[in-house]
């Protein structure tokens, strides 16, 4: 039974499902539910923020946790291409997000955008369409994932120079379609994504 002094209601999103290259991001944001959430009024989809804007939310919410350390998490598990390869992105996805709530109690609240489900063991657990947009802290999560993954898709750039990893982050737009077609494949490419890709093309 759940003791409101001490459950943590989590938010769960994900960032990267579709590009050809890098990895997946599953970010998470957990808070005490009787701690104040007042500081996220005003967080958005992440999508709908720009660079700068999603920099300085996740900015402000890394500063909470270190404030408030017993009240406020948050976290991020990239799935690796190798990974997304050889058991597929939502097999993936489903990893990373146990790996994130495995050192939570089974009475954690979870709030998961879009499709995503956390492991059964958590009986109070909402999958929320559009959650990124209309619930705080799956947009918080989603920030998480977004910035993070970004940040290591930029990092990437620097050994995989012609994919220009650092604007693309990874999808394929029609100069990331060249350059695979030009150069071939990196070790951060998603072989089975890339074949169905340029075979619809």
């Amino acid at each position: 039974m759940k003791n409101s002094n001490t459950f943590w209601i989590i938010g769960i999103d994900e960032a990267g499902r579709g590009p050809l290259a890098g990895p997946v991001a599953v970010g998470l944001f957990a808070v005490r539910n009787n701690a104040d959430t007042s500081w996220l009024h005003g967080i958005r989809d992440s999508k709908m923020l720009s660079e700068k804007k999603r920099v300085e939310w996740f900015n402000t919410i890394a500063n909470k946790a270190k404030e408030m350390p017993e009240s406020v998490i948050w976290s991020v598990e990239l799935g690796s291409v190798s990974k997304i390869n050889s058991d597929g992105i939502s097999r993936t996805i489903h990893s990373c997000i146990e790996k994130l709530l495995h050192s939570f109690e089974d009475d954690s609240k979870v709030l998961l955008d879009g499709t995503l489900k956390a492991p059964l063991r958590f009986t109070d657990q909402i999958t929320i369409i559009k959650g990124d947009a209309i619930e705080p802290f799956i947009s918080a999560a989603a920030i998480i994932a977004k910035v993070m993954r970004d940040e290591y898709m930029t990092n990437l750039s620097k050994k995989f120079v012609s994919y220009d990893f650092e604007s693309n982050k990874g999808y394929g737009t029609k100069a990331h379609r060249y350059a695979i077609r030009a150069d071939g494949v990196c070790d951060e490419h998603r072989t089975l994504f890339i074949r169905k890709t340029l075979e619809d093309r």
